[in-house]
């Protein structure tokens, strides 16, 4: 959804071929930076603002789950949650395996969880799971 966003804000401030740039940068690595911000640095921006301000992006809101850290359940620092979206990157990186791993993991954590240690539960348990899971 954010993609979608900042992929749409980039083509009305910048046009398509903006996008088109950003998809594959030329081989003298040159990139245009407020292209770059808008297309890439934002949804991190705005992310990270989430899981900081609300424990979760939109959807996790409308599913009533939150980010937090994997040992308390407490709310992760900022540093983790950094590290979780940074993390995002290895878990996409042989075809999406680190996000199919929370199908197989016992706490549902991918491997961008388990790196930055932290869990995806459900508000309304939070204490069943830290119990269950000691």
């Amino acid at each position: 959804m954010i993609g979608l966003i900042t992929t749409s804000l980039t083509i009305a401030l910048f046009g398509y071929d903006s996008v088109m740039q950003m998809q594959s940068i030329t081989a003298d690595y040159s990139i245009e930076w407020n292209i770059f911000i808008v297309d890439r640095a934002l949804p991190a921006i705005w992310t990270i603002a989430f899981w900081l301000a609300w424990k979760a992006t939109p959807g996790k809101l409308l599913l009533d789950c939150q980010i937090v850290d994997a040992d308390t359940l407490q709310t992760a620092s900022t540093g983790r949650l950094i590290l979780r979206y940074l993390c995002y990157f290895i878990s996409a990186l042989p075809i999406g395996l680190g996000f199919l791993w929370i199908v197989f993991n016992r706490r549902n954590q991918g491997w961008h969880d388990k790196l930055a240690n932290t869990v995806v539960i459900m508000q309304d348990d939070s204490l069943l799971k830290l119990e269950s899971y000691s």
